[in-house]
């Protein structure tokens, strides 16, 4: 099972996890954001309900992800648009692919400054 993990990170989180993998110390997948309105931005509600949909299923057509979310084809397209530009959703000869298992989200919320 493949879990992608996503996360809020710096650009020193994500450098140190890279060197820590290039070192050979295993990372997990993360697919990281530099904030919360960044990650709520390109995940809205109906985005999720794709991920939801795609999760474990493999590569499928876009008018097959919009007939499973029961959704107009062109709204579907726009935001697998934006996840494929946002690095969550992947595009092969196949159709679009969110190829993990599952998804953890990892982030704390803290006071306002």
């Amino acid at each position: 099972m493949t879990t992608v993990t996503l996360s809020l990170a710096s650009r020193d989180d994500v450098t140190r996890r890279a060197l820590a993998a290039f070192e050979g110390r295993a990372q997990g997948t993360h697919l990281s954001f530099a904030s919360i309105d960044l990650l709520w931005r390109t995940l809205t509600p109906k985005r999720w309900e794709l991920l939801r949909a795609m999760t474990g299923q493999g590569a499928m057509s876009i008018r097959e992800t919009a007939r499973r979310v029961g959704r107009d084809m062109k709204a579907v397209h726009g935001d697998i648009t934006a996840l494929i530009a946002a690095g969550v959703v992947d595009r092969t000869e196949r159709g679009v692919v969110f190829p993990y298992d599952a998804v953890h989200v990892d982030f704390t919320l803290t006071q306002a400054a």
